[in-house]
């Protein structure tokens, strides 16, 4: 072989060894809420099917604050946000609430603990009923420390704790609710970290911070807080931000933490993430709201908009080629409808009253069973987990009901379901992971525990998973 071959052949060599690292790393990375693609369907082979306390963790974490807020991937590192409460002022006293309270809920959290609340509540709801709206400032006294933390994805060692701020809240939140519930997103070059109303963080890899906004402070619906994760697509960061007060969402350069854009929107509180809808016809914005809302991501230029209804949003649309999957929570008085949009929507596609379809919606699927958990697409099925463990399965193509059932003995649901290996995975608060057979017909296949609470969903490395309780994180891994 002469030199210029063999200089060829490794070049040749290089880049198809550089493909394959680049592919084996991609397959690892779970960049935001709901994962790559924010559809929570898993793509990977061999991870583990049964887990508990001993059985296949290959490492666990210790946490010391309190976050809603879901870990990321990006290569060999977990990303995990929190905030401490270094100092709590005892909660005022108040009139008598509509209903019992819960065993336990006397008073707020105490710097390390979590309330223990009942089944269903939204974010910062208080049992027996959303409370009266207050005056109550005694959280302004509150000291928290807000914190971005790296960890091994191998070890379970802490690479590099960032405290990004330390003071006073600038809002009020229930005590059902921390100051870190939105999950933060990674690009494999920055971390960024959004805390509500303390305000949107970047940071390299390594922890060295490079830039920080100030999105305001609102007060939100009975002070319950925020919950809605920014998401990334084409170096923009997209960040809802619905209130009682100035609700807007917005567009912001991931590398000079400028704003692009920014939309007021007619909206009041909510905690969905917006979803990014790469359709047959176009990439669309997604936010739920009572009314839903499609945007031009490059302009924020309003493309649709779908008057939804609900008792609250929570949870984050699901789309593919041809369809999008949207709807609210429902309640005890108000129901939940799942709608099915056409790609290529375009003005206000409502239904008139009485009607289930229009120019850009296919059906409507009435009292749908939506919880906070959002809509899960798989092999044109639509596994809808509800809050209390009541599972509806919908054909994606017609919009009927295939069956819906209830797990007997299940504790709240938060945390979205996904789909692995033919099975629909789904846990609840109480650690309790179960596997039902996808398909059709409804079969209990699998459960398995974690002796912890959870609310935050899931990460998926190359081998397992990553769960985030209030006590630990946990590598569940073969």
């Amino acid at each position: 072989m002469n030199r210029g071959s063999w200089v060829r052949l490794t070049v040749f060599i290089g880049i198809f060894s550089l493909i394959i690292v680049t592919s084996c790393s991609q397959k690892q990375n779970w960049p935001q809420f709901r994962g790559p693609e924010g559809n929570m369907v898993i793509t990977g082979k061999n991870l583990p099917e049964e887990w508990d306390t001993v059985k296949n963790i290959a490492w666990t974490y210790q946490l010391d604050g309190l976050g809603w807020s879901s870990p990321v991937i990006w290569g060999n590192k977990v990303f995990i946000t929190s905030a401490f409460p270094e100092k709590v002022a005892p909660e005022p006293e108040r009139g008598p609430m509509p209903g019992p309270p819960a065993e336990g809920q006397t008073g707020r959290p105490q710097p390390g603990q979590m309330p223990q609340g009942g089944p269903g509540l939204q974010p910062g709801q208080m049992p027996g009923g959303p409370r009266p709206e207050d005056n109550d400032t005694s959280f302004k006294s509150d000291i928290y420390r807000w914190e971005i933390i790296c960890i091994d994805l191998n070890t379970g060692k802490e690479l590099w704790k960032q405290v990004v701020f330390k003071g006073n809240p600038r809002v009020k939140k229930g005590p059902q609710n921390t100051y870190a519930s939105e999950t933060p997103v990674t690009d494999g070059k920055n971390v960024y970290a959004y805390f509500g109303m303390t305000g949107l963080f970047c940071y390299d890899l390594d922890g060295k911070l490079l830039w920080q906004k100030d999105l305001g402070a609102y007060k939100t619906q009975s002070g319950w807080g925020t919950g809605s994760s920014p998401v990334l697509y084409n170096n923009t960061l997209f960040i809802q931000v619905d209130n009682e007060i100035n609700s807007f969402i917005a567009a912001i350069d991931a590398t000079t933490g400028g704003e692009k854009w920014k939309i007021a929107r007619e909206e009041k509180t909510s905690y969905s993430t917006p979803y990014i809808w790469k359709n047959k016809i176009r990439t669309e914005l997604v936010a739920c709201g009572k009314t839903a809302r499609s945007y031009d991501p490059e302009t924020g230029k309003l493309i649709w908009e779908l008057k939804t209804g609900g008792e609250q949003t929570i949870p984050s649309p699901a789309g593919d080629a041809e369809h999008l999957f949207i709807g609210n929570e429902g309640g005890r008085e108000v129901k939940s409808n799942l709608f099915a949009v056409k790609a290529g929507a375009e003005g206000d596609i409502t239904p008139k009253e009485g009607e289930t379809i229009s120019q850009g919606v296919e059906w409507i699927c009435p009292d749908a069973g939506l919880g906070n958990a959002s809509p899960l697409i798989y092999n044109n099925l639509i596994y809808l987990i509800g809050s209390r463990g009541d599972i509806s399965c919908i054909n994606a193509a017609t919009g009927t009901q295939v069956y819906k059932t209830k797990i007997t003995g299940s504790g709240s649901i938060w945390a979205s379901s996904w789909a692995y290996n033919n099975k629909i995975w789904f846990y609840d608060e109480k650690g309790i992971t179960r596997a039902i057979k996808a398909g059709e017909k409804f079969e209990l296949v699998a459960e398995n525990h974690l002796n912890d609470k959870f609310w935050a969903s899931i990460a998926v490395t190359g081998r397992g998973y990553i769960f985030k309780g209030i006590e630990k994180l946990y590598c569940v891994n073969k």
